[in-house]
């Protein structure tokens, strides 16, 4: 167990039962009381913010997590199996811990999870993929508004919006948190 004055930002504790990631904690002293520490935490699961005053001498519990790069192998229903890419360790991990994003990840493409003692708790993609045009239709000659998008399917069968010169076959850049289109990859 560890004082509250040991709580850094960024810790993730396991508070109430829950575990909860610190996102601001400052020591307060208000004129002649006493001092405590006043944090603002997510909890990792539901992402509910929960405030807190913690005693300057209350014992917390600071979680050990650690934190690796994976790979995605395969989709197995409600989870996904990724590997350790220096053990060569495979886990499954759920899949709403990627979060809408999802729907970009392809096999091979390198994650981020985090574990606390063997569960998987927290989750990211790359901030951008790479992805294959399978289907969009082809640009009317003199539709040319600046800006003009059309609907694309991309190899993962999500849908993006992309230019109006971007043919099937090309690839191009996604954003996985916005699922915007960035750019043309050239080949």
């Amino acid at each position: 167990m560890a004082k509250a004055s040991d709580i850094k930002n960024g810790n993730i504790l396991r508070f109430n039962g829950e575990l909860v990631q610190v996102e601001e904690f400052i020591h307060r002293t208000p004129g002649n009381l006493r001092a405590f520490y006043q944090a603002r935490m997510r909890n990792v699961k539901t992402g509910k913010l929960v405030e807190y005053r913690f005693r300057v001498d209350e014992e917390v519990n600071i979680a050990r997590v650690e934190t690796n790069d994976y790979q995605y192998l395969y989709d197995e229903g409600e989870t996904l199996v990724i590997m350790d890419n220096t053990t060569f360790e495979q886990h499954s991990v759920p899949k709403f811990l990627f979060g809408s994003g999802i729907k970009f990840l392809k096999e091979g493409m390198n994650v981020i999870v985090a574990f606390e003692s063997e569960e998987p708790i927290m989750a990211s993609l790359p901030n951008s993929a790479e992805l294959e045009i399978t289907y969009t239709e082809p640009a009317v000659k003199g539709d040319t508004s600046s800006g003009a998008m059309k609907k694309a399917t991309v190899e993962t069968g999500a849908e993006i919006n992309v230019p109006l010169f971007i043919n099937q076959g090309d690839k191009v850049k996604v954003d996985t948190a916005t699922g915007a289109y960035v750019e043309r990859v050239k080949q």
